[in-house]
């Protein structure tokens, strides 16, 4: 009997690379999850107008309904998307860590965002023109589909934001904000202030620092002055509301393509 012929290995879905198995033109190593995946031809394209750049916490990348110039694919840190009021108030709608890309709207063509985009955490990454990028993007169709289903899914994730911030209460939402840091950056120690999480939480910082007491008493995390410890991520899952679990379903619909 003829044994059954096996798929050629050249017909298999590609499949994403490791971390630092691709670098920029000057041998940074590059561990954005869209840039390691996309086609070996399609990140040649990109890959001289890649620029590394250190990226310290609280340094704006992009300014509410300004020209968007540049766009930002992190190795590491967490960017927070805020948004402002004209009298000044602000709340953070949505994060980006090294999953993803800012500003989010360029994927659709456009040049302006209602947000503001912070390194809530600090970082490094890779800096494009949104010329260059939109270029590039013309003959890189799997790159354009990475960026418009990033693009879809983080619309996702900010609308539930939303919802979050108006019906959870503050405890909750502050360990879903843990969670969600700690999976963008890989540590339990998050350099942070108080005053830094109310603004991003939409909140006051006695409503802050009462809901990290409570989330101290019961040993679930360790605040110092300006950083964050977690000691028990299982028990800050379940001090999280829901929207912690849809949004990391959405993201995981991210792993799978």
């Amino acid at each position: 009997m003829r044994k059954a012929i096996r798929p050629a290995v050249a017909n298999r879905a590609p499949q994403p690379l490791n971390a630092g198995e691709r670098t920029n033109p000057s041998g940074k190593a590059i561990r954005n999850s869209i840039l390691l995946s996309i086609p070996d031809e399609e990140f040649h394209l990109l890959r001289p107008h890649l620029e590394f750049t250190s990226l310290p916490q609280r340094l704006r990348i992009q300014e509410a309904n300004h020209k968007l110039e540049n766009a930002y694919f992190l190795n590491r840190g967490m960017v927070s998307l805020v948004f402002t009021t004209h009298g000044g108030e602000s709340v953070e709608v949505g994060v980006v860590g090294s999953e993803g890309f800012t500003p989010i709207p360029v994927a659709a063509g456009l040049r302006r965002s209602p947000h503001r985009a912070v390194m809530q955490i600090a970082g490094e990454g890779f800096v494009v023109s949104v010329d260059a990028l939109e270029t590039v993007l013309k003959s890189s169709p799997a790159l354009q589909a990475k960026l418009h289903r990033y693009a879809a899914v983080h619309g996702m994730q900010v609308a539930q934001t939303a919802g979050c911030n108006r019906l959870h209460d503050i405890e909750q939402r502050l360990s879903r904000w843990l969670l969600l840091a700690q999976d963008r950056v890989g540590s339990g120690l998050l350099r942070i202030t108080h005053d830094f999480l109310a603004m991003m939480l939409g909140t006051d910082r006695p409503s802050v620092s009462l809901a990290a007491g409570g989330l101290q008493k019961k040993q679930i995390i360790e605040y110092t002055r300006g950083s964050v410890r977690i000691l028990n991520r299982k028990k800050l899952e379940s001090s999280a509301c829901e929207c912690y679990g849809i949004i990391q379903e959405f993201n995981g619909e991210l792993a799978l393509r």
